[in-house]
C-alpha cells in the first residue's frame, strides 16, 4: 500500500490545496526577501539618526552595515543546519511552525529595538537580526521539502520554483511599503532637504516590523498542516496515517489509493546520515548542490556592488532622509518588477519543460556574459559617477539570469535528489554553504566597494577585476552543474533515490 500511496501523489492532479500551500510555504520566503532588501532603505533613516555628522546623507559606516548584513547571513547559515536536521528528525509538520514563529518574534523584536544610545540600538537590532536569520534559514529546507513532497511529479518543479517566487513578491512589498511610509511621514513632518525629519526612529520600526503581518496571517494555516505522506509512510513508516493525512488534503480516495498501481520497488537500505554508504550513493550529488550554491550566492549576494553605482547616478544628493530612502526603495522596486519577478516567473513556466540542468546552465552562463560586459570597459563607460541606462539595463539581467537560473534551480533540485529520511537535512547543508558564499560575497565585496579612495575609485583590488571574478566565478557555477548535477525533471523522488544507489551498487562492483 506504501507504494500505492506514493504513486497516487506522484500521480494526482493539480488542486486547490496546491496552490494553498505554495502561499503557505512561500510566506518564509517572502519574508527572507522582505527584510534583506529593506535594510539598505532603513540604514538611510538610521544615519539621518545616529551618524548626523557624516558626510553624503548621514550614511551608516561601511562596518556597521556589514555587520547588520553579515549577522542576518549567519543566524541563516545556523538556521538551515539545525532545522534542516529537525525536520527529517522530528518531522516537517513538527518544526515548519517554529521557523515562522522565529522569524515573527525576530522582525517585531528588531522594530522594538527601544535604547536610549545608538550603539544600543544598533546592538539590539543586529541581535534580533541574528535570531531572524535563524528562522529564515529554517524555513528554506522546510518550505522546500513540503512543497516538493506534496506535489506531482509532473508539475514538481514548477511547485517549488512558485514558492521560491514569493522572494520577488517580497521585495517588491519591502519598497513599496519604505516608499509608503517615507511619503507619509515626510509629509508629516514636512521635511526639507537642510532639516532633520522628525519621527525617523518610527518610520524605520514600522517597517521592519510589518514585514512579520503576511507570515503572521500564514501561521494559523502552516499549523493546520498534516504531515506530508511521504514522511510518514517512508520515515515513520505509518502508510495508513500517510493515506489518511494525504485524503485531508488532497482530493484522492482510499479506493484510488488501493486501485493505483506504483513502482515496483521501493528504497529499502536504512544506512545513517554520513555514513560511508551514504557518501557513495549520495556524496557527489551533495557536493554537487552545496557547490553550485555556494557559488551562485557569493555573485547574488555581491550584486549590492551594482546597486551602488545606479543609486550614485539616479539618487538626487539634496534631499532628506525619507526621500533618500524613498528613492533607494523605488529603484528596488523597478528593478523587481523588471527583472527580478519575471525571472522566477520564467522559471516557474519553464523549468518541467526545459528541465533544471540546462536552465542552471544557462543562468550562470549569461551572469558571467553580463559581468564581463560590464567589467570589462568599467572604468571608461560605467564607472561609479556616470553609470546609466545601459548599466542598469546589464544590470537587470544579471538579475534576470540569476532568478531565470540557478537562484531557482538550486533551491529546487536539493529538495529531489535525496531519500525521504535525508532530504530536509540534505537541503539544509546545501542552503547553509550557498549562505557562507553569501557572506563572501555581501561581506567581502561590499567592504571592497566602500573601501574608497577619495576619487570614488575602491582602493586594492580594482572594479573591474572584482567583476570579472565575479564572471569566473559563475562560469565555475556552470562547469560544476554540467559535470555533476543530475536531471530530476518528470521523475518521482523515490524513482531519484534508486537511481542514486543503483549507481553506487554499480559502481562498487566495478570497483571490487
Amino acid at each position: 500500500m506504501a507504494l500505492r500511496v506514493l504513486s497516487a501523489l506522484d500521480t494526482a492532479r493539480t488542486q486547490y490545496y496546491h496552490f494553498k500551500a505554495i502561499i503557505i510555504a512561500g510566506m518564509g520566503l517572502f519574508t527572507d526577501a522582505y527584510d534583506l532588501f529593506c535594510l539598505s532603505p532603513i540604514m538611510k533613516l538610521l544615519g539621518d539618526i545616529y551618524y548626523p555628522n557624516k558626510p553624503k546623507h548621514n550614511q551608516i559606516p561601511p562596518v556597521v552595515y556589514t555587520a547588520m548584513v553579515a549577522v542576518a547571513l549567519l543566524g541563516t547559515v545556523i538556521g538551515q543546519l539545525v532545522f534542516g536536521r529537525l525536520g527529517d528528525v522530528a518531522g516537517r509538520r513538527r518544526v515548519y511552525g517554529l521557523a515562522l514563529a522565529l522569524m515573527i518574534l525576530s522582525s517585531f523584536g528588531c522594530g522594538f529595538s527601544f535604547c536610549t544610545t545608538r550603539t544600543c540600538v544598533l546592538s539590539s537590532l543586529a541581535f534580533f537580526r541574528f535570531w531572524l536569520g535563524i528562522g529564515i534559514g529554517g524555513d528554506y529546507p522546510l518550505s522546500a521539502t513540503v512543497m516538493s513532497e506534496f506535489a506531482n511529479k509532473r508539475t514538481r518543479g514548477a511547485f517549488i520554483a512558485a514558492v521560491f517566487s514569493m522572494q520577488g513578491f517580497g521585495i517588491l512589498a519591502s519598497s513599496m511599503v519604505v516608499m509608503i511610509v517615507c511619503v507619509i511621514f515626510e509629509r508629516a513632518s514636512n521635511a526639507r532637504p537642510d532639516y532633520k525629519p522628525a519621527g525617523a526612529d518610527l518610520a524605520w520600526r514600522i517597517i521592519v516590523m510589518l514585514g512579520a503581518v503576511p507570515a503572521a496571517l500564514t501561521f494559523y494555516w502552516r499549523m493546520l498542516m498534516p504531515e506530508t505522506a511521504r514522511y510518514t509512510a517512508l520515515v515513520e513508516h505509518d502508510v495508513i496515517q500517510a493515506a489518511k493525512d494525504m485524503q485531508k488534503v488532497l482530493d484522492v480516495s482510499m479506493d484510488q489509493i488501493e486501485e493505483d498501481s506504483g513502482p515496483t520497488q521501493l528504497p529499502s537500505s536504512s544506512y545513517p546520515l554520513f555514513s560511508r554508504q551514504f557518501l557513495h550513493c549520495h556524496g557527489l550529488n551533495l557536493f554537487a548542490c552545496a557547490s553550485t550554491w555556494f557559488l551562485l550566492d557569493i555573485v547574488f549576494y555581491s550584486n549590492n556592488l551594482f546597486q551602488s553605482q545606479i543609486y550614485g547616478t539616479y539618487i538626487p544628493k539634496d534631499v532628506n532622509a525619507y526621500r533618500d530612502a524613498y528613492n533607494v526603495a523605488r529603484l528596488q522596486a523597478i528593478v523587481a518588477v523588471c527583472s527580478t519577478i519575471p525571472g522566477y516567473w520564467a522559471t516557474v513556466y519553464c523549468i518541467d519543460q526545459i528541465g533544471r540542468r540546462k536552465i542552471q546552465i544557462m543562468g550562470f552562463v549569461f551572469m558571467a556574459v553580463g559581468l564581463f560586459i560590464i567589467g570589462g570597459p568599467y572604468y571608461k563607460y560605467w564607472g561609479p559617477h556616470h553609470a546609466g541606462v545601459g548599466f542598469m539595463c546589464l544590470y537587470g539581467l544579471t538579475f534576470f539570469f540569476s532568478n531565470f537560473g540557478p537562484n531557482t534551480t538550486t533551491f529546487i533540485v536539493p529538495a529531489e535528489l535525496f531519500p525521504a529520511r535525508f532530504r530536509s537535512t540534505c537541503h539544509g547543508i546545501s542552503g547553509a554553504a550557498g549562505k557562507v558564499g553569501a557572506l563572501i560575497g555581501s561581506v567581502g565585496f561590499l567592504w571592497a566597494a566602500h573601501n574608497k579612495s577619495t576619487d570614488g575609485y575602491p582602493k586594492g583590488i580594482g572594479m573591474t577585476a572584482v567583476l570579472v571574478i565575479l564572471g569566473v566565478v559563475s562560469l565555475l557555477g556552470a562547469v560544476v552543474t554540467y559535470l555533476l548535477t543530475p536531471e530530476t525533471m518528470g521523475r518521482s523522488l523515490e524513482e531519484n533515490e534508486s537511481d542514486n544507489e543503483i549507481h553506487a551498487e554499480i559502481d562498487s562492483t566495478t570497483n571490487a
